[in-house]
């Protein structure tokens, strides 16, 4: 039998029947939603949910500061990269005045 990741855990059946109840007496733990016997889905509040969004955005920033660190290429300053990026810009606005 599948490891179950929740303390609550309800049919298909169950939630289709009374989706509102179910969340209701879940309060602010997980439950999870069984087909056959079977984790088939995880329903979580709204808050865990926020909070694991917020976990993920903040280790995948965590990973790219990481990996940018790892980086061998040299490192450029915010000054040369906004004028190297503004070049551009005028760049394009000139070729798209003159077509």
């Amino acid at each position: 039998m599948e490891q179950l990741l929740a303390n609550r855990s309800v049919s298909i059946t169950e939630l289709k029947r009374s989706p509102s109840a179910i969340i209701e007496q879940a309060g602010d733990e997980a439950v999870a939603v069984l087909n056959h016997n079977r984790p088939a889905a995880y329903l979580i509040p709204a808050a865990m949910y926020k909070r694991q969004m917020a976990a993920l955005d903040t280790a995948g920033l965590r990973e790219a500061i990481a990996s940018s660190r790892r980086d061998q290429h040299p490192s450029i300053s915010a000054e040369q990269m906004f004028a190297e990026m503004n070049a551009a810009i005028d760049q394009v606005a000139t070729e798209q005045a003159s077509a």
